[in-house]
Formats: C-alpha cells, structure tokens, sequence
C-alpha cells in the first residue's frame, strides 16, 4: 500500500502507521484524512494484523493538529464538511476491531491529541506534548476532543485545557491518565511495538471481545455493561481460539492462537 501523506508497513502481526507530512509536523489535511480513512478500512479487513500502532514522521509531533494553511480557507460549511471527515475518520478508528497504541513522540496538538484520544491507549515520550489550542484562533476542537477529554480525565480539567488552549507535558499527561507510560525519545518506539507484539500474540477474538466489552460498557450503566461482557464472555468460549487456549494450558505448552476476529 503506497500513500502520499502515510507510511504503512506489518510486521509480527503489528501494523505501524506513520503520519508522514514531517515539513508541517504532520498537520492533518484533506488528503491525509482521506488516505487515512481508506488505510483504516483494510485494516479492519486484514486479518494478519492483530494491533495497529500510529506515530509520526521525525523527532518533532506525532500530528500538530489541523493544516492552518488549509483551514483558514474553509467558508461554514466547508469547515463544518472538515470537521465531520475529521470526526468520521476517528470514530473508524477508535471503532477498529484490533487494539491501536499511539506513540506521540513530540507535539500532539488540536487534532492530534483527538487522534491520539480514539486509540486504546497511548505511550509517549518524555519531550512529548499535548493540547487542544483551537481556542486561540476563535474555534473550538472539532474533531471529538470536546466529548472524548473529559469522559478521559473529567469535566473540569478538560475545560481547562480547552478553555486556555495550553500545553500539557509529558508529565502532566501521564498524571492527568491520558499517557499510560512515559518513554525515552530513543526507546518510544521500541518500547511500543514491544507491548504491541505481546498483545499480538494473544487470540483475535478474546482480544476483539475485550474491547468491545470495555468501549461498549462505558456507554451503559454496570448492570447493562455485565450483560455485555456475559454475551462476549459465551461468544469467546465458541471460537477456536478458547480450545486452543484450554488445551495449551492443560498440556503446558504455549498457545497459538488462529481463530478469526468474526468468529
């Protein structure tokens, strides 16, 4: 798969998508959502990869934010066009039936803290930063950053961040519980696809059903959430994958898993 704006290769059964307009930090583009959405869509189609890992081109952003250049020409309704394909192109990709770790390695600003927001969870470097600065241009984020901050980290810290539209460091992301881990620049990537390729190993539809459970559960009050996992929980012990898991177990072995994620 070629793109202009996106590097994408597998490897162990871990995709690495890599935002790769590194003149610009990696602004986020028409073009670039464009190619995004349709990486995305064989993504969930491709059953070799298991985990999806996204960062960005250089040492400098993971994506910092919207192309201005671009955004300052939009009228109403091309911005509002903009910002719909910005929230379509995340809700696909929080939506994706794999688990997707972000590793931000420099700024992830505007859209792309919203990115970053609609993966599973994210590992950043310690120079890392993050932020919702649309307030001072007059706009607001507009790709989910105002509904996906504060069921993240509650109400009143995300308006905050998004009322003053500063910067959040490495530091204060980790303690915020929007980083799962701090990393060394060198190390970031290692670390990431290290914990990628562990999860990679475990079964497609155990992995598929734990996702789902949590992002589903989160939606509904506990007693809905358990029913939720109680059906994913029955879907799990029918697939391949669970046979295989017991057996390895009772023999002492390890599992290989090769179940398919629609099972």
């Amino acid at each position: 798969m070629t793109f202009e704006n996106l590097l994408f290769n597998i490897d162990e059964g871990v995709g690495t998508v890599t935002f790769n307009r590194p003149k610009v930090l990696n602004a986020l583009n028409n073009a670039l959502l464009s190619e995004f959405s349709d990486l995305l869509g064989q993504v969930a189609e491709n059953e070799e990869i298991r985990v999806l890992v996204l960062t960005g081109a250089g040492d400098r952003a993971f994506v910092a934010g919207a192309d201005i250049t671009e955004l300052a020409t939009f009228n109403p309704l091309q911005g509002k066009a903009f910002a719909r394909k910005g929230q379509n192109t995340i809700q696909t990709l929080q939506e994706l039936p794999i688990p997707v770790i972000a590793a931000v390695n420099g700024f992830a600003l505007g859209g792309g803290t919203e990115m970053a927001l609609a993966t599973d969870f994210i590992y950043a470097s310690e120079n890392a930063n993050f932020g919702l600065p649309e307030i001072t241009l007059g706009l607001i984020p507009g790709f989910g950053g105002t509904q996906r901050l504060p069921r993240l980290i509650g109400s009143n810290r995300a308006k905050e961040i998004i009322f003053t539209g500063g910067m959040i460091n490495a530091k204060d992301a980790l303690e915020f519980g929007i980083v799962n881990r701090l990393c060394a620049a060198e190390s970031l990537m290692a670390d990431t696809l290290d914990t990628a390729r562990r999860i990679a190993s475990k079964g497609k539809v155990s992995l598929r059903a734990a996702k789902e459970s949590v992002n589903n559960g989160l939606n509904a009050d506990l007693a809905t959430g358990l029913l939720v996992e109680l059906d994913a929980f029955a879907l799990c012990m029918a697939s391949d994958d669970a046979k295989e898991g017991t057996a390895a177990f009772l023999k002492k072995r390890k599992a290989e898993f090769k179940g398919k994620r629609n099972e």
